[in-house]
């Protein structure tokens, strides 16, 4: 569904120096996405122009309104945020996205970062987070939440984990062995999120992501193909 925001009412506050930032907004979950539209049409210096509800439809929607910034969340239908962000970069590089999202695992991070995307927060960040990340954006500046930037600096402090060879499931990212690797070790996603650093719902995403990759119905089945393949028994 595509819906253009209702024209700002007259006595809606303004920024400083009359320009407001454009937003788009995607985000799957209308409750959500709603409630961050009434939040940032508070704001002053901020209007929100429409909303998406999947990637094509923010792509549509940045065609016909030209906004200065898109809020992009990372698990849409039809057309995810990660590839809608690397054609949005690409067709329009003078529109800055910021993904707002609850993964936090690097992998996601890391190919927001390669599609483009010039912010990166979670959900879970403060409205006054999220408004100074949407006008730093704006500006042409690069911004992470806490948490994000940290596990950038970490990264980068460290170095990329080393390549591990051709091996097992070579469609699966270095994460996702990971994790299937506990999965094949009975270990639960729970204590899976323990072990990695990760959140319960980051690790429910990417068993779903193996599971897809490995065309298995279920936790059984991969745990079976990946014990066949050596994994689980360190």
């Amino acid at each position: 569904m595509q819906e253009r925001a209702v024209e700002p009412e007259t006595d809606r506050p303004s920024s400083a120096d009359g320009e407001d930032v454009d937003v788009v907004l995607a985000d799957d979950h209308p409750v959500f996405r709603d409630g961050l539209a009434v939040l940032l049409d508070s704001m002053s210096g901020i209007r929100v122009v429409g909303r998406a509800g999947t990637g094509h439809e923010a792509i549509d929607l940045v065609r016909e309104l030209h906004p200065d910034v898109v809020v992009m969340d990372v698990n849409m239908p039809d057309l995810d945020g990660i590839e809608a962000t690397r054609r949005l970069t690409s067709e329009s590089p003078h529109v800055g996205v910021v993904v707002l999202t609850m993964a936090e695992d690097d992998d996601t991070v890391f190919a927001a970062m390669r599609a483009g995307a010039r912010g990166y927060l979670l959900k879970e960040a403060g409205p006054d987070d999220i408004v100074r990340s949407i006008t730093a954006v704006a500006r042409g500046e690069a911004v992470f939440g806490a948490a994000v930037a940290r596990r950038i600096m970490d990264y980068f402090a460290t170095g990329p984990p080393a390549a591990a060879g051709p091996g097992p499931f070579p469609e699966l990212t270095p994460r996702e062995r990971e994790v299937l690797d506990l999965v094949a070790a009975g270990r639960a996603n729970a204590d899976i999120a323990r072990t990695l650093f990760l959140s319960p719902k980051t690790v429910r995403n990417i068993v779903s992501n193996i599971f897809a990759k490995l065309h298995v119905s279920d936790r059984a089945e991969a745990i079976i193909r990946a014990r066949d393949a050596g994994l689980g028994h360190g």
